[in-house]
């Protein structure tokens, strides 16, 4: 399979699909619903609550940061995580944009 043509696509298109793919596994979606739940900063709680390795959980928070979707401070020698407010707005208005531009009018295949 060939490389993505990213240049061809808007930025709002090319930035909602890297977020999306962010998003677009189970443990990251237990992740982001853990840090909504806390709406706090978590840092060592996400191993007890979901039963993964830190390890594991270490390598989907670095997927969700690098997304922008969610954003990390250093406390002491552990990093706690949070929703990173702007970005989760963002995408909220983007993913409201796309569905509400959808109108059924019954006339498809």
């Amino acid at each position: 399979m060939g490389a993505t043509k990213t240049e061809i696509f808007t930025g709002e298109q090319n930035s909602l699909a890297v977020q999306l793919k962010a998003i677009a596994h189970p443990a990251r979606i237990a992740i982001l619903q853990e840090l909504i739940k806390a709406n706090a900063c978590i840092c060592g709680d996400l191993v007890q609550e979901l039963g993964l390795a830190q390890a594991t959980i270490s390598q989907h928070l670095k997927e969700l940061k690098n997304a922008g979707l969610i954003q990390g401070t250093i406390e002491g020698v552990s990093v706690c995580y949070c929703i990173e407010p702007e970005a989760w707005k963002n995408l909220q208005n983007e993913l409201n944009g796309l569905f509400s531009s959808y109108q059924d009018k019954n006339n498809c295949c």
